[in-house]
């Protein structure tokens, strides 16, 4: 079953309702359109320079979701969930720079010489984007940003995601063909949940807040 459903709660409703679900209605599935208005959704995250360079491969085919399955060790809402998000890290964002600058001025959020000497700064040989262990690290840092985003938007959309982090990498990549300049962060399955979800146990603000100092 391919159902278009957006909804429009309010943003508290959304981060306390957002929980992690596991299983999965296996019937369900969301509508392409929908999933790349979720996506678009999802890319106006902030990155480093804006140089998003998050990517997506975005896995629906059924055969291939169970070829996964065993690479993500077993984990059920794999096969059952609507839509599988690899969220993947360009190492090589800065090829971008360019475009996206060049996008900045035609939109007038820039003028030229801002926008020359931004991608100067990171198209030389001594840009930080430039390092590819650097560019990693930043890289997984935007990943996170926009996979937080991804799973918000869905909720809003009324669906559900668990991000996952055990699977086999190497195995993945070699099954995707993912290529070296890209790294593989996270999956994200994404869909119609069979059981109602449940929240989780937090710390408590003080547990986890430093105000000036560590302490």
């Amino acid at each position: 079953m391919v159902q278009t459903k957006v909804q429009s709660p309010d943003f508290q409703t959304v981060i306390r309702e957002r929980h992690s679900v596991r299983k999965y209605d296996p019937t369900f599935r969301i509508s392409t359109e929908e999933m790349k208005q979720m996506l678009e959704e999802a890319t106006l995250a902030p990155s480093s320079s804006n140089m998003q360079p998050w990517r997506f491969l975005v896995i629906d085919d059924q055969a291939k979701k169970e070829q996964l399955l065993p690479i993500a060790f077993n984990q059920q809402q794999v096969v059952n969930a609507s839509h599988i998000i690899a969220i993947l890290a360009d190492k090589e964002s800065y090829r971008h720079a360019e475009t996206i600058y060049s996008r900045a001025v035609e939109s007038g959020f820039m003028d030229e010489e801002t926008k020359t000497r931004m991608v100067e700064r990171i198209v030389s040989e001594q840009s930080p984007y430039r390092k590819t262990d650097v560019a990693k690290d930043i890289g997984l840092v935007d990943a996170g940003l926009i996979a937080m985003q991804f799973m918000l938007v869905a909720k809003a959309h009324g669906y559900d995601t668990v991000p996952m982090g055990g699977f086999n990498k190497a195995q993945f990549n070699e099954l995707f063909a993912v290529p070296e300049r890209y790294e593989t962060v996270m999956l994200i399955a994404v869909g119609k949940a069979a059981v109602e979800a449940h929240a989780s146990a937090r710390l408590k603000l003080e547990e986890v807040t430093f105000w000036n100092e560590i302490v």
